[in-house]
């Protein structure tokens, strides 16, 4: 296979294509490279079937029937797939859970005086969350309301009893069923704790009910931690509203010092934006020979930033190193999540300074500048200078950037699509009920360099707006379609005729940019509030959710809250499940008959699409529309 060939299988984005190609003329490995090494992958781990709980193993069962079926305990098939899937939901439920708890600190430090340069950007939101906590804010000042407001999501980390104050947005049936199932979750440390006790040797056996507590423990996840995440940032940053940027690898610049920031905590990127129209640090970078300073994102940190200041974004999960390989990246400042290890050593080719920020994620070769919320503003200047200090030591000859860019709009918040719908919701209903919009479909995850990169997201999506289904999506979903152009309002000429009258009519893309991966907490809230304003259970909806390159545990959490809230989910890959025939059976069956929604695998988009409108035309003819 010659170069072109392999870059072009490995991604559909052009641009992409031409760093890979880069890479392999400078014998420079990438994640594809290193999973091609890794062929074949280990048969038992892609299963489930792999048990490393105690140190009386590893056990694994043979899926063939020929070696043991049962670990040196007695753990079966179906106990070793289960415990192993509920670690893998505890894991990313902490994660996102863990973000946002680092915003509910940052909003405390910032009521109490003590922050190092934030503000209270969104007094509206914050009032309403006010209320919804039973806050008094009559007669107060911002800064008082928000300091209970933050006290109060602080104790939904460690309460232990319920219930978490947002999950009281979803409808009133739905609220009943996690009751009855016993999944109703109470704090949100408690239950990833709890995980982990059931999963410890000799404790829960029965795999449904560990099942069950994984999707108790998602539920804190997405009505919990993540929508804290979520609404305390719109408090502290502002609430996004529709706004235009670009995306891709060309949005680096030729002349000016390139600071990538990557990762998933806006608490640092707000900053690193700040600093970045200091004054004097402009000047300190023209001195050095730049033109400028051009800040742009890979990732969520850099979708926060994108839906709120139109910076411009790299690129998604699997372009982190191509940034680097461009050879004009003075400086990539991470945080924690979905950055790869592989980074300083690959910064080691280039002049490019790995700058590592958070005492939770230390990454040898990179160099350290931890970051305080109480200090931000100084320490986001120390990081900027930094990288302008870097430029004098990039090498011209090195410097490749693909000229592919497109514009985009992103930042469409509940908030924004209800004003973009005039105030209400019922422009939407009303379109949903005449059939102009089939149905509804949250499409989120990562980059997996098991699937070419960006086909699926693209694909999925593009067949879907052809039957007239308005997709929502976050993450590297959201990226993938903005840089083909689908988040513009022009890209409702690729819609069905119904679709595209609804998105010429309000200036809309036909697909809606809502933000990063944890805020997939507002499909969440879009979903209740759709319910609610029809009487009828989110899992009635004509609605669907899709993770077309999911790689990571915290989509294992999304993906399961979804489900839990009743939304029917189709995965892109399969999950490591296959071993356990009745924990398969569970999650793809079963699971319809206990909450409504189910999980679907489809690894085709094409046929992934065609399940997705059977779902919904099944669910628009139960609602009688």
């Amino acid at each position: 296979m010659d170069v072109k060939d392999r870059a072009s299988e490995r991604s559909v984005d052009t641009a992409s294509q031409i760093m890979l190609r880069e890479a392999e003329r400078q014998g420079i490995d990438t994640a594809w490279d290193r999973l091609e090494a890794q062929q074949p992958q280990c048969g038992f781990g892609e299963l489930g079937l792999c048990c490393r709980n105690c140190n009386m193993g590893p056990c694994r069962i043979d899926p063939f029937g020929e070696g043991p079926d049962q670990g040196v305990c007695g753990a079966t098939a179906d106990i070793i797939v289960a415990r192993n899937l509920l670690r893998m939901i505890a894991a990313g439920a902490a994660a996102h859970s863990d973000h946002g708890r680092d915003i509910t600190h940052a909003l405390l430090l910032t009521a109490e005086g003590k922050s190092g340069g934030y503000e209270i950007k969104d007094t509206a939101k914050l009032n309403a969350l006010a209320a919804e906590y039973g806050i008094d804010t009559e007669g107060r000042n911002k800064e008082e309301v928000a300091g209970d407001l933050a006290r109060a999501a602080y104790a939904e980390f460690g309460n232990q009893e319920g219930p978490i104050r947002f999950t009281r947005r979803a409808p009133s049936k739905r609220v009943e069923l996690w009751r009855k199932l016993g999944i109703d979750p109470r704090g949100v440390d408690r239950e990833i704790v709890e995980a982990m006790h059931r999963t410890h040797i000799g404790v829960d056996n029965d795999y449904v009910n560990l099942i069950l507590h994984g999707l108790r423990t998602a539920l804190s996840d997405g009505w919990g931690g993540s929508t804290i995440a979520t609404e305390l940032s719109d408090v502290l940053f502002g609430t996004p509203k529709p706004i235009k940027s670009m995306a891709n690898l060309g949005v680096l610049s030729s002349d000016k010092v390139n600071i990538i920031i990557h990762g998933h905590e806006p608490t640092l990127s707000e900053m690193i934006v700040a600093a970045a129209d200091d004054a004097d640090l402009i000047a300190l970078a023209k001195e050095k020979g730049a033109n400028g300073i051009n800040i742009a994102g890979i990732c969520c940190t850099g979708t926060e930033v994108l839906m709120r200041h139109g910076t411009p974004i790299a690129g998604n999960f699997l372009q982190q190193e191509l940034a680097i390989i461009t050879g004009a990246v003075e400086a990539m400042v991470v945080d924690v999540q979905c950055i790869m290890p592989a980074l300083p050593d690959l910064a080691g080719c280039f002049h490019t300074k790995i700058i590592s920020t958070s005492p939770k994620a230390k990454f040898p070769g990179a160099t350290h500048i931890e970051f305080h919320e109480d200090k931000a503003f100084d320490i986001a200047k120390e990081i900027v200078k930094a990288a302008v200090e870097n430029y004098p030591a990039r090498n011209a000859a090195k410097v490749k950037i693909p000229d592919e860019k497109m514009e985009c709009m992103v930042g469409f918040s509940v908030e924004a699509i209800v004003n973009a719908l005039g105030g209400s919701l019922d422009p939407l209903l009303d379109a949903i009920k005449s059939g102009a919009v089939k149905g509804v479909v949250g499409i989120v995850g990562c980059n997996n360099p098991k699937i070419q990169h960006d086909y699926a997201h693209l694909n999925l999506v593009k067949e879907l707006i052809k039957n007239d289904v308005l997709v929502i999506n976050t993450g590297c979903n959201a990226i993938a379609c903005a840089k083909a152009g689908l988040l513009l309002p022009e890209a409702a000429d690729q819609a069905g005729d119904g679709l595209k009258a609804v998105c010429r009519s309000l200036g809309i893309p036909p697909v809606l940019h809502m933000g990063s991966c944890v805020d997939i907490s507002r499909i969440l809230t879009a979903c209740a509030a759709i319910a609610n304003a029809l009487g009828v259970d989110i899992s009635d909806l004509p609605v669907a959710g899709a993770a077309p390159e999911w790689m990571s545990e915290k989509a294992v959490s999304i993906g399961t809250y979804v489900v839990a809230s009743g939304i029917y989910t189709v995965l892109g890959a399969v999950p490591p499940v296959l071993g356990s025939a009745n924990v398969t059976a569970l999650l793809t069956e079963g699971a319809e008959d206990l909450i409504g929604a189910k999980f679907a695998v489809e690894v085709d988009p094409f046929k992934a699409a065609k399940l997705i409108l059977d779902h919904i035309m099944a669910k628009r003819e139960a609602l009688g529309i």
